[in-house]
């Protein structure tokens, strides 16, 4: 039986304390040994970030690319073995400023993998400038005179791109964080979870006691994710009240189910006749 400590490895974590992306990465061992999985059978790809050093502190296969670049290179490993569990791990300057347009197109394609963005609507790695979901007006070292910029909502903005699976955590709540990651693996197609988790350093607004206040679980409420229209409006709530849990989830045809080539086989287990291939480039 899998368990946490299956995941662990012996690299040195430089987090500052009390960062939110400490108990993200509680969350992910708990929630792969909650599902039975193996370090063999797990893929976290990750961009550039304080939340993109989150596979060096896994045991299992990893890839680091490029800024912004995580989900294409995870997409090409999802075609090439649609059988392996992959997670992309991203912040959100990350994943909706560098890679906002690999953020569409994943969701339009349908990709049957896990984005983890972990937000904490500032660039932590380097050194507190406004990121995409920055609030508007919110003073930085870069911007002194306050951000004039709108802040960018990715909930909303998945889900007009019709993404199936659209959900927000927080860090300060480890059990239901596993939960959601934990669906968002079952669920066939692409799923991402948007996760508040403060940054101690460089965003003094958004804290830790300022999310605490205003999160609260749909599920509690009663709350049904199967309403586009109404997923819509839950994804505008933000200031007084921060909704969590799965706000949207709908299946349909992930993209390796439309690729006719691969049936039931993973692209790397076909055969091939490098003889025709030649014969292609003559």
């Amino acid at each position: 039986m899998a368990t946490r400590n299956d995941f662990e490895n012996s690299y040195e974590n430089k987090w500052c304390p009390g960062c939110g992306n400490f108990a993200i990465l509680d969350s992910m061992k708990d929630a792969f040994a909650a599902m039975g999985l193996s370090p063999e059978t797990l893929l976290l790809i990750s961009g550039i970030g304080q939340a993109a050093k989150t596979p060096h502190f896994m045991r299992c296969n990893m890839f680091h690319t490029l800024h912004g670049r995580a989900l294409p290179v995870a997409t090409g490993a999802k075609v090439a073995n649609h059988d392996l569990n992959i997670l992309v791990n991203s912040g959100d300057g990350d994943c909706y400023g560098e890679g906002g347009n690999h953020f569409l197109n994943a969701i339009r394609r349908n990709v049957n993998i896990t984005l983890l963005v972990h937000n904490n609507k500032i660039y932590g790695l380097t050194k507190g400038q406004a990121s995409p979901t920055t609030d508007m007006g919110m003073v930085t070292k870069m911007q002194r005179h306050g951000v004039i910029s709108e802040s960018f909502n990715p909930l909303a903005v998945a889900l007009a791109m019709k993404c199936g699976f659209v959900a927000r955590g927080f860090s300060g709540d480890k059990k239901q964080l596993s939960g959601l990651i934990q669906d968002a693996m079952t669920f066939k197609g692409f799923a991402m979870i948007d996760i508040l988790q403060p940054c101690v350093t460089f965003n003094k607004v958004n804290t830790f006691a300022w999310f605490k206040e205003r999160v609260y679980d749909l599920a509690a409420t009663g709350y049904a994710p199967d309403d586009y229209l109404k997923a819509f409006e839950v994804s505008q709530e933000w200031e007084e009240k921060i909704p969590t849990g799965i706000i949207f989830k709908k299946q349909r045809p992930a993209f390796t189910e439309k690729i006719e080539g691969l049936g039931s086989k993973t692209l790397i287990s076909q055969t091939w006749n490098p003889e025709k291939i030649q014969t292609v480039l003559n």
